[in-house]
């Protein structure tokens, strides 16, 4: 097999109905949207139709809807934008340990500039303590920003309790979903989220789009300026195919998605019951209850990381070691230290993440390399060796 793809966290296949949908916006309804002749028009209806599926998928209003080019910058904007809005009411950020660098960055830049940011611990599964987010609100506090699952162990949040602690409280809470959206229905009303961030090449639509949701009434300072777009928000000239293809996208997402996470769980559950069976001395990273359908994150002892990714893609698989945006990196996965693993257990860790054209045989193809590559790079470990002899 070729290019068996398992790191659909990273990014997604573009669907070839969403491709389908741009492609006018590539080729005859060119207009800029800022425009008012016919051409420019037709371009300002297809981003407004899809402001408004975006805004359904997850129980919003069109209005509060803005585009973005990615999920890095949803993330910057929500956080940035907030936190310099409210500075006079306060200072204090909480966050939590194990978030993507687009939002632990981000905090990191604030601390320079004055704020107080509060790094949340997690348990073992990755998921934040609700008492020990209490504990760190007080009168300064103007942000919480908590991602609804996370990239590499794929731990869903208790999303719903931390915006009804943030709403008792009088605090905007922000969330980068961007895993999460197409695999976990959201509704930003009932799980009282003023802020939301999105990528379109997470859920099979195109790169270098994104979406930012925020509440009418919450403000927020842009960080783009120059034209009048996006409500004054966020100036540039509008990627309008990208637009039409992020509505697209999400609508094919969010529909059936019971069913279509169904499908890919049990694909995943397959996964990580015959990963057990075939290969000892391994660690499931994350919840296995409170998990994204398409997500496994494994440790394997006594082998490095680099080394199994290599020889997986030697075999024509895609896999990932961690996050996407840290990948180039030698060093831990944070989330994985986050969680409690030892630095020699991290450095050894596989993330598989199954999209919707993954199949079973792709997944037996995966275990039979996995079960070979794991035994023969164990081989070549001292350490290994040395825990057969003491077994034996």
């Amino acid at each position: 097999m070729e290019n068996v793809y398992f790191d659909n966290s990273a990014t997604t296949k573009l669907d070839e109905k969403v491709l389908e949908a741009m492609i006018p916006y590539l080729k005859d309804n060119y207009g800029n949207a800022s425009s008012i002749y016919k051409l420019g028009r037709e371009s300002k209806k297809a981003i407004e139709d899809s402001r408004e599926k975006i805004a359904k998928a997850i129980n919003a209003e069109p209005s509060e809807i803005y585009f973005t080019a990615g999920g890095s910058e949803s993330d910057n904007t929500a956080i940035r934008g907030i936190a310099h809005k409210y500075k006079n009411k306060g200072n204090r950020i909480i966050t939590s340990k194990i978030e993507h660098p687009a939002v632990l960055e981000t905090c990191k830049q604030l601390e320079k500039e004055g704020f107080e940011i509060i790094y949340l611990n997690v348990n073992a599964d990755g998921i934040v303590d609700l008492e020990e987010l209490k504990n760190a609100i007080n009168d300064k506090t103007i942000l919480i920003t908590i991602m609804f699952a996370n990239n590499e162990i794929g731990t869903i949040e208790p999303i719903e309790e931390i915006g009804k602690i943030a709403k008792e409280h009088n605090i905007i809470f922000h969330t980068d979903a961007v895993q999460a959206i197409g695999s976990v229905k959201i509704d930003v009303k009932e799980m009282n989220i003023d802020s939301l961030s999105m990528s379109a090449h997470k859920f099979y639509g195109p790169k270098g789009i994104g979406a930012l949701y925020v509440k009418k009434g919450v403000q927020f300072e842009r960080l783009i300026n120059g034209g009048h777009q996006e409500k004054n928000k966020r100036a540039g000239t509008e990627n309008v195919p990208a637009i039409v293809g992020m509505g697209k996208a999400i609508e094919m997402a969010c529909t059936d998605i019971q069913e279509h996470s169904e499908k890919i769980k049990k694909l995943r559950d397959y996964f990580l019951s015959e990963v057990q069976k075939r290969i000892p001395y391994i660690k499931i990273n994350g919840s296995l209850e409170k998990r994204l359908p398409g997500n496994a994150n494994i440790s394997f002892r006594y082998i490095e990381g680099e080394g199994l990714l290599l020889n997986l893609d030697l075999k024509g698989i895609c896999a990932s070691s961690g996050s996407a945006c840290t990948s180039g990196s030698l060093d831990p996965s944070h989330v994985l230290l986050a969680i409690g693993l030892p630095h020699e257990i991290a450095h050894g860790s596989l993330r598989i993440s199954i999209g919707k054209y993954n199949t079973k045989e792709e997944i037996d193809y995966l275990l039979d390399n996995l079960e070979e590559i794991v035994q023969r790079l164990r081989d070549m470990s001292p350490l290994y060796e040395k825990v057969k002899k003491e077994e034996f």
